[in-house]
This record gives C-alpha cells, structure tokens and sequence, in this order.
C-alpha cells in the first residue's frame, strides 16, 4: 500500500492537483488494460472487498448490478483509491490538494488518509442503499440545463417548487453554462420546460437516484448516525469538499460538509476557482474515464488535465507533468 509523504509537501509545493469522479463514469471493464500490467490494481480491488460481503473486481469487470448505486459508488471508490496508489507507485508528482466530484469527495478523503479504504467503501456502499432508499423508484430525476447562467436556472427551480409545490433543486454546477437539477420528475420536468423556453438546452439524466437535493435530506440523517461511528480523521493533504468549495480546518466541519453534501449541491466550478486559489495549474483525473478533465475546459480559467485511466493516458500524465513541475520549479 502506497502513503502519502507529508514531507514531500513540505519541502517542494507542487502545483499539481488530483480529481477523482463521481457516479456516471463507471463502465464494465474499467482498468483492466492497467491490471494486466499493474498488480496493484487487483490487489486494491481486492483489499476493498473484504469490507463488502461481494467481489468489487467482478462487477467492476462483468457490469452486472454496476447500474445499481449501492455497488456503484463503491466500485467506482476502489477504482479511483487503484489509480491513485499506481500514480505514485510509478513516480507520479505529490499533489498540492485533492477533490472529487460527489461520491469523489470520498475517493478524495480516502486518498488524503481521512478515511481508510475498508471504512470508504462500507459507507458509500451504504450512501447508496440510504440515497436509493429517500425516494421511491421513478418518482425523482436529474437533467442537466446548458447555455444558462446558475442564476437563471435558479430562479426557474424556484418558480416550478413555489408554484408546484414539489421539490426541484440545483445539484452540480458543475461549468458555467452547466447546471443539474435534481427533485421529483415532476418540477424537473417543469424547470426543463422553462428553461427550453429560455433558450437553454436539456439533457435528461438516466439516474434512479436525485442526487444533491432537497430529498435527500432523510438519507443524510441516516448517514450522519454512521460517520459519526466512522474513524475519520484530518486529511494529511487538503481536501476541497463539494458543500462549500472549501478547505475545512476543522473535523466537525469535515464531517458536516460530508453530512450536507448529500443535499446540498456540488459546487464543482467553484471548486475549479479554490484550485486556482491555491497556484493549481494542472489537473490529473484519478479515476475512470475524463468527465472532469472535459469539464476543466469550461472553465472560466482552463486548466490542463489529464485521465490515467489506461497506460497511454497514464504514460502521458506522468510525462508531461513531471515536465510541467520541472518548468515551474
């Protein structure tokens, strides 16, 4: 098992930050390209598992039940915790902060030394079952609105939940101009009739969880019993949490952000300006696919970014990053 070093920190601050991905970057097959050449990959898949009573590995490879939140959120933790032990195994640069996108503020924690890989996945794992839980299945959505300010896709939740009397929320803004709403099908369906007349566009989400709302609020009551149970401890690295965009001093503040991120939402953009905060100049996604490194192109500052999931990518990172401190240096 790879540690961080908190010395590396110490003597050399780099100005690289890791992003790990939240639920919709999952696919069957995910790192298996890497595990036939990396046995660390399996070995994490499996260190994971024995804290679950199924085989992460084989749903991460068949895609049987990867569809299913429960066994999503976890799987796809192991898979980010995988890449993170091979990006430093292989010389990969210490970096500056850490962040993730929803079930990624987990992954990020993990990584930081908050939480340990056993305890990560038992509460995800049942993150899942209590998010699956708050809302019966097909009464609530997600969709994202494009070419809108957050203002405007604000204050058209508003007017749908005033006027309905349901819920409908704001739940990632994740870019300028992109936004996801999250509530009963109903409101979202109202808000995306607005939001179509307003000259915006609409991808409906096909998720059977609404994520980062109001709804969620029963689940995050359920969740706070356990993690107040849950060894976590500071992160030896900075964690960015999703709540507030912030670095959190404070471990009840740690826990709390945790707690509200489940119905607050995801702050992703403003997440991207706390980075710049920081002297971050480049991003490497930790964790399959690149829904982040396509997202730091949005932003008002682009960052560089770079997916390790696959030995090319992985090859690439390292490289140009490595090339990238050297200059910076």
């Amino acid at each position: 098992m790879t540690a961080f070093n908190k010395t590396t920190t110490a003597q050399r601050r780099t100005r690289t930050a890791l992003v790990f991905p939240g639920q919709g970057s999952q696919k069957a097959g995910m790192l298996a390209e890497l595990a036939q050449q990396f046995p660390q990959i399996t070995e994490t898949f499996a260190e994971a598992s024995t804290g679950l009573d199924f085989d992460l590995w084989q749903i991460a490879q068949s895609g049987e039940r990867l569809d299913q939140t429960e066994f999503t959120q976890p799987v796809l933790l192991t898979a980010s915790i995988a890449l993170w032990r091979l990006w430093l195994d292989l010389g990969g640069v210490a970096p500056v902060a850490l962040a993730g996108h929803s079930l990624g503020e987990y992954s990020a924690l993990v990584a930081g030394g908050a939480l340990s890989l056993i305890d990560g996945v038992r509460l995800v794992h049942l993150r899942g079952q209590l998010m699956q839980q708050a809302v019966p299945q097909g009464t609530g959505s997600m969709a994202a609105v494009l070419g809108l300010t957050d203002e405007q896709v604000e204050a058209l939740c508003v007017k749908v939940s005033l006027d309905s009397g349901e819920i409908v929320d704001p739940a990632n803004y994740n870019a300028p101009g992109q936004v996801v709403i999250a509530g009963q099908s109903s409101a979202v369906q109202g808000v995306v009739a607005l939001a179509k007349e307003a000259g915006g566009k609409v991808i409906n989400l096909p998720v059977s969880v609404p994520s980062h709302c109001r709804l969620m609020q029963p689940a995050a009551e359920s969740l706070a019993e356990v993690l107040t149970a849950t060894a976590i401890k500071m992160p030896n690295i900075p964690v960015i949490q999703n709540a507030n965009a912030l670095i959190e001093a404070d471990l009840d503040q740690v826990k709390a952000a945790l707690i509200s991120q489940l119905y607050r939402p995801v702050r992703w953009t403003q997440t991207s300006k706390t980075l710049e905060t920081l002297g971050v100049s480049q991003l490497v996604e930790c964790g399959p696919g690149n829904v982040l490194t396509n997202l730091a192109k949005r932003m008002p500052t682009p960052m560089v970014s770079y997916p390790i999931d696959t030995r090319s990518r992985m090859d690439d990172a390292l490289t140009h990053i490595a090339v990238a401190e050297g200059k910076l240096a």
